[in-house]
């Protein structure tokens, strides 16, 4: 563990993706400290207000500071990205531990459906599932934590398929220990590190989906101050108020770049060929 900090301290893509994360959570943790006003107070007499030294990012149509709102809407952002990660995760996960220990007939079957699930964009997929559950927060998270599940399922597969053959693993099967032992307590363990970095990377392109997803309307409705919305918002004035559309944007882009720095730096750190190097 020290040695792997110790590497992620070194890594230059790993420490400007760190800072950029740490600062956005962080954002998102003292919401109530840095906005205490709250992210929908009103004041229609500074409607369109540009960015100045007493309004940072300037005030929307309804007269809300937008620095306030996106200050609370890194809240929403991070929780859409963990969630629906972690949904892909514990489902996808489930699904490639026990195609890849079984095989078979098992493990044709749930491959070949993760194959039909990833013919479609991964946006197309969420789609269809808020178009089946309704638009909202909650159902974003599990449109994106499904659209997941198949990206995970292959991953964890390919890794237990490898792990599952190692003497280790047979001197458990001789042993005699059942095989939820040995998936949850021999074979998962060795399968995390490209999950982790997997899931790093994957809570950057959540984030994205589920803005895209609020751009179109379908995700957290107003007045909750999501990204994606106030970015969908922003586009009707980007030529009369164009602060109140780009500084969302803004905060997307460098939010996304921030995890996949950080995916891309825990990628080299835990591979062990570059190890050796």
């Amino acid at each position: 563990m020290k040695k792997f900090f110790k590497r992620l301290l070194k890594h230059r893509s790993a420490q400007i993706g760190g800072i950029v994360v740490i600062l956005v959570i962080l954002m998102a943790i003292f919401a109530p400290v840095l906005a205490p006003e709250g992210y929908d107070r009103q004041n229609l007499f500074r409607r369109f207000e540009p960015p100045s030294s007493e309004t940072w990012f300037g005030t929307d149509q309804m007269g809300r500071e937008i620095t306030t709102r996106i200050i609370w809407g890194a809240r929403i952002s991070l929780m859409v990205g963990t969630l629906s990660v972690i949904i892909g995760v514990v489902g996808g996960g489930f699904l490639g531990l026990v195609s890849g220990y079984y095989g078979g007939n098992l493990d044709r079957f749930i491959m070949g459906l993760m194959e039909v699930l990833l013919a479609f964009p991964g946006i197309l997929l969420a789609l269809t599932v808020v178009a089946i559950l309704g638009p909202g927060l909650t159902q974003v998270m599990v449109a994106v934590g499904i659209a997941r599940i198949p990206q995970f399922a292959r991953l964890i597969r390919g890794s237990t398929l490898s792990v599952r053959e190692k003497d280790y693993i047979e001197a458990q099967r001789a042993l005699g220990s059942r095989d939820s032992r040995i998936l949850f307590r021999h074979i998962l363990p060795n399968v995390l590190a490209p999950v982790l970095v997997m899931g790093t990377l994957s809570i950057g392109t959540s984030i994205l989906a589920a803005a895209g997803l609020s751009f179109l309307g379908l995700g957290a409705q107003p007045p909750i101050p999501d990204w994606g919305g106030m970015l969908s918002e922003g586009r009707a004035y980007l030529r009369t108020a164009w602060w109140v559309g780009v500084f969302p944007g803004i905060f997307i882009m460098f939010t996304v770049l921030g995890f996949n720095l950080l995916g891309d730096g825990l990628r080299d750190i835990l591979d062990p060929r570059l190890q050796r190097r």
